[in-house]
């Protein structure tokens, strides 16, 4: 293959086109304070919104009494579920529904916008206070009078759904939301049965917490005369909240309902989802005739957002004599904490099989998931969803299965991987994988990573008191989401506005857009303006999630872009007096071929208001694979155990590359959360379902002294599921990152016996790791 790796110290043009690494549009205005987020949003008359959430993880509700808070300073309103059901649906949608392996459908239990009978995890709201002042609210708050009746909570994931274990929902036998599997026991069995090595290994998959930087807020302003909402949120996209609130809520026409998203300070999934003080905050504001507004503090964060991860699972790993897998068995029990989130059913399953196998040729599978309830936050789509959890599986258990054999996991992992002259490759998830290149890459990577040199390294270490690891993960991913997208290009004011139906979270959307169309109409790219977060310009979007944004929106710009391409040469036709047939457009001018005759499609688009304004939009069949190669090394401290990654070193496949810089800060900014879940993060709940990492001074964030530099490259194998060959970068680093780091610490611990291979789990803490080393 002839494609040239991409390093990072490489220069390129200025130019601001596709491929170019122009610095974000975004920035000026956000480090210097002019940012515009939801809780800068002050309104007329605008109240204050404050949810009292249960102390208990499991009980039920004797009574409540808001007769005192009723009465105190600026108290305007107070809703309980009783106030919510006269009115509303009390409850949350989940909008994903999975089949049992017997064929039957396990019913899935809604989360309530209040609870009524009972509370099933600290922080479920009980009721909404509303006052002049958050404060006032707040006061409120704490003078309700809530009897509860004790229960007894579960939430252990592995134990769940044992024998014996508390009732999350009397309801639900056993704890079980579902009990899933694709593939045949069959063909999986016979393959186990004429193994020669059968590799196990049972994972923990840590629950995380996602902590962006901005909080959860919202800001709903009634029209009580026009019976219409502008509901202000920090979303991933409004549509699935404006939805919810027309269908369930308010119960009006959804067109009597816009949703504003300004800028958001970070995502990561937790803000695609409707959540209970959406549904409060319009309620309370239809009631009040006035605006209401919630901002949740970070204590609100940790106990209300959804969580991510959380999977126990065994891995079974069968090969031949040769060292050929034969077959491969997986069974996950997955939290879904108290209630079912709004795609929770989705990501450990079908989210989750994508990937299962990973880059190799497996030949038979079965992947069976067990969803469990338990008195606990709700779970849902966090950084990768379901991709990573798989990424982690496979390639702990190649890492194990080649140090069981005595074998190179490098060597291993080729002898199985998917040959670039088998694509395209139907893999045993059912998937097609269009492209991968993945020797080149991997060669490229431990090029990088200086193997040769390790050894050097690892001597040294030694000679500090350290043990020296390296590990290795190859990844792949598929990118998902809504399979359509729209683009609406008009021509404003002398500037062209777009927009788009995905919204940034801090990826620099708007720069990379730019690009896009500055390329396509070969115009100046500073005359470009994304117009995003509003559901009236664009009336349907998919929103931000699972690497589509520029996967599809840049596919739906370009679309829109040769419409006005075209309507432009109809436009210059008229302009040039010449037929449509003899106009032709070069790098933003339409002139008359053959001749000097030109005009630019800036000035046609003023001469003729509204007549070169377009829309777009892209449908796709098949979602893009992106997927690299990141190798670690980890240094293990002997007398404390604690961990450092002292090298990391990527490089990766996104297709075609619009803005290397955009990419380099999605990856290192994936890679951190990766390492975070490896070495840091730990939600901790006790038996009662108090949640006992409840701040950062318990709960580990990753910091930047606990990093190195990332040697971040990369190769273009442009994607044929994508006209512009993208494949998608937002999730990469959170999918290789843990098991790079784990297989790394794995070798650093490791004295060489197969009988002596450490079992590691995440988070690996100084604690965890000295009690490893300690037996």
């Amino acid at each position: 293959m002839n494609t040239p790796i991409h390093f990072s110290n490489e220069t390129a043009p200025t130019k601001f086109g596709v491929g170019q690494p122009v610095r974000r549009v975004e920035d000026a205005a956000l480090v210097t304070g002019h940012g515009r987020f939801v809780d800068d949003i002050e309104l007329d008359r605008q109240a204050h919104g404050y949810v009292l959430r249960s102390p208990l993880g499991a009980a039920r509700i004797i009574s409540i009494d808001v007769s005192t808070a009723s009465t105190l300073p600026g108290v305007l309103k107070i809703l309980t579920a009783a106030d919510i059901e006269a009115k509303a649906k009390n409850f949350v949608p989940a909008m994903v529904q999975m089949p049992n392996r017997d064929g039957t459908t396990t019913k899935n239990q809604e989360r309530p916008v209040l609870a009524r009978t009972c509370v099933r995890y600290v922080g479920e709201p009980v009721a909404f206070v509303v006052a002049t002042t958050r404060t006032q609210a707040r006061d409120a708050a704490e003078a309700i009078e809530v009897d509860y009746d004790i229960g007894e909570a579960v939430v252990s994931t592995a134990d769940a759904d044992r024998p014996g274990q508390p009732q999350v929902h009397d309801t639900i036998a056993a704890n079980v939301a579902f009990d899933w599997q694709h593939g045949e026991d069959g063909p999986v069995e016979e393959a186990f049965a004429h193994a020669a090595h059968i590799t196990r290994l049972e994972l923990i998959n840590n629950r995380v917490v996602c902590n962006s930087m901005e909080t959860r807020a919202v800001n709903v302003d009634w029209d009580d005369a026009a019976g219409t909402a502008v509901v202000y949120a920090n979303t991933q996209g409004g549509w699935f909240i404006k939805d919810y609130l027309a269908d369930h809520i308010l119960q009006i026409d959804k067109d009597n309902i816009q949703v504003i998203t300004p800028d958001v300070g970070g995502g990561f999934g937790m803000k695609t989802f409707n959540y209970p003080e959406h549904a409060l905050a319009a309620l309370a504001a239809r009631d009040l005739k006035r605006p209401v507004k919630w901002t949740g503090d970070r204590s609100e964060s940790f106990l209300s957002d959804a969580m991510g991860r959380d999977h126990v699972t065994l891995a079974e790993l069968a090969l031949d004599a040769g060292n050929a897998i034969l077959g491969l068995r997986v069974t996950t029990r997955a939290n879904m904490g108290a209630y079912m989130g709004q795609f929770a059913a989705f990501i450990p399953t079908g989210a989750a099989l994508k990937v299962l196998a990973g880059i190799y040729d497996v030949k038979v599978a079965t992947y069976r998931v067990i969803g469990v309830y338990t008195n606990t936050t709700p779970v849902d789509a966090y950084r990768g969803a379901g991709r990573p959890e798989s990424i982690y599986m496979i390639e702990r258990l190649i890492d194990r299965a080649a140090r069981e054999l005595g074998l190179d996991p490098v060597g291993l992992r080729k002898a199985n991987l998917i040959e670039a002259s088998a694509m395209p490759f139907t893999t045993v998830a059912g998937e097609t994988y269009d492209t991968g290149e993945f020797v080149t890459i991997m060669d490229a990577a431990i090029a990088r990573a200086d193997f040769p040199g390790f050894a050097a390294r690892k001597a040294a270490a030694k000679s500090r008191g350290k043990k020296l690891g390296q590990g290795l993960c190859y990844y792949i991913e598929s990118t998902m989401g809504d399979p359509e997208e729209f683009a609406d290009i008009r021509f404003e004011n002398g500037k062209i506005t777009v927009g788009v139906g995905t919204q940034s979270n801090g990826q620099g959307h708007a720069t990379a857009y730019a690009q896009v169309l500055a390329e396509k109409l070969g115009v100046p790219f500073e005359d470009i303006e994304i117009i995003q977060g509003d559901t009236t310009r664009i009336p349907k979007g998919g929103g931000t999630g699972g690497s589509r944004s520029l996967t599809i929106q840049a596919a739906a710009i370009n679309i829109a872009g040769d419409e006005v391409i075209e309507k432009g040469r109809e436009a210059a036709a008229d302009e040039l007096e010449a037929s449509v047939t003899d106009i032709e457009f070069d790098a933003g001018a339409l002139r008359v071929v053959g001749t000097d005759r030109e005009v630019t499609l800036m000035a046609l688009a003023k001469a003729h208001p509204g007549r070169l304004d377009a829309r777009g939009k892209a449908e796709f069949d098949n979602w893009t694979f992106p997927n690299g190669c990141h190798i670690a090394e980890v240094e293990v401290d002997e007398m404390t155990g604690a961990p450092e990654v002292t090298r990391y070193t990527i490089v990766d496949d996104f297709g075609k590359v619009v803005n290397p810089l955009l990419v380099a800060g999605q990856v290192h900014g994936g890679v951190v959360q990766g390492i975070g879940q490896a070495l840091n993060e730990y939600t901790v709940f006790d038996d009662t379902g108090q949640l006992l990492t409840g701040s950062f001074m318990d709960y580990g964030m990753p910091r930047a002294g606990d990093l190195p530099d990332f040697d971040f490259n990369y190769l273009e194998v442009p994607s044929k599921n994508n006209s512009m060959g993208i494949k998608g970068c937002g999730e990469a680093g959170s999918l290789a990152a843990p098991p790079s780091v784990m297989n790394a610490i794995c070798d650093a611990l490791w004295d060489g016996a197969p009988e002596n291979i450490p079992k590691v789990d995440m988070p690996a803490t100084p604690l965890h790791l000295w009690s490893v080393m300690n037996g």
